[in-house]
């Protein structure tokens, strides 16, 4: 049975003050991803708040989100939190909710029928003056949104905020979001991709997660259209869990492909089981 968050970052909608805790960088690219990719697609307008832009913009092309041609649309922003919640190295919740309440007059003026802003939160992991004011921030955000045609999601990294940080903001938000989970211990993670759809293993895999790896294999061909298995942060497959990938591939109709990201070291695997030759397959190796 799929261990699934709270809710599924597809599931957000208007007025929703989300919470996102990710575990790694893929895990905070992949939700963010399908957040920008919905809020586009409906029409809306998109704000992120996160380190180096420029990068994150490629990152998102990556994924299939036309976020540059968006972004020069004027549809989609992307800037850093000192352009946005901070001034300098200083933080305190009036500047940064006039600068939330500035972009939704602004983005409702230019005609937009909505908005969705991602903050990435790793600013209050800086020395930054005014950070107790963290919680106010959220329980202020919470009832700005309130009635407005907007949603947030705010992100935190789990592994680096502690757990009472966590749990002081926590309260705040109307849903907890994280990726759908198959399997997660401190060897393996196996979970949903969400921006290309498909499934992110990270880890070693090995015949003990045979259970789980099946169950997220079924769950993605039912899924309409192209499936990605993401093995970036892959650093070990047996053949027999690489055999399970290969034939979910091949079970795939003629209209649909499978697309196979892994570095070097995964991808000999599945060149020797000869996934190349499979109708609709497509290996990706990434650096590494």
């Amino acid at each position: 049975m799929t261990v699934g968050a709270e809710t599924q970052i597809t599931d957000l909608t208007i007025e929703d003050h989300a919470c996102l805790t990710y575990g790694e960088p893929e895990e905070l690219l992949d939700l963010t991803a399908a957040f920008v990719r919905d809020g586009l697609a409906a029409g809306q307008q998109v704000v992120w708040l996160a380190e180096e832009p420029q990068r994150r913009l490629a990152e998102l092309g990556r994924r299939g989100i036309v976020a540059r041609e968006a972004a020069a649309a004027g549809r989609m922003i992307i800037m850093t939190c000192q352009e946005g919640l901070l001034e300098g190295q200083a933080f305190a919740v009036d500047r940064a909710m006039h600068w939330f309440r500035d972009r939704l007059a602004r983005s409702a003026g230019e005609g937009y029928p909505a908005l969705r802003v991602a903050l990435d939160m790793s600013w209050a992991l800086q020395p930054v003056s005014g950070i107790e004011q963290l919680p106010a921030f959220e329980e202020e955000m919470a009832a700005t949104l309130a009635g407005t045609n907007a949603a947030v999601l705010c992100q935190y990294d789990r592994a680096r905020f502690d757990p009472v940080t966590l749990a002081s903001i926590s309260g705040y938000h109307t849903r907890s979001v994280a990726a759908a989970t198959y399997h997660h211990d401190p060897l393996l993670r196996i979970c949903r991709q969400y921006a290309p759809p498909g499934i992110r293993l990270a880890g070693h895999l090995d015949r003990s997660a045979e259970s789980a790896l099946g169950l997220a294999l079924s769950e993605a061909i039912r899924l309409e259209g192209d499936i990605s298995v993401n093995m970036a942060e892959l650093s070990f497959i047996d053949l027999y869990c690489a055999r399970m990938i290969i034939d979910a591939a091949r079970s795939l109709s003629s209209t649909r492909k499978a697309v196979l990201h892994c570095g070097p070291s995964i991808s000999s695997r599945f060149l020797l089981l000869g996934a190349s030759d499979v109708p609709g397959t497509r290996l990706v190796i990434t650096d590494g």
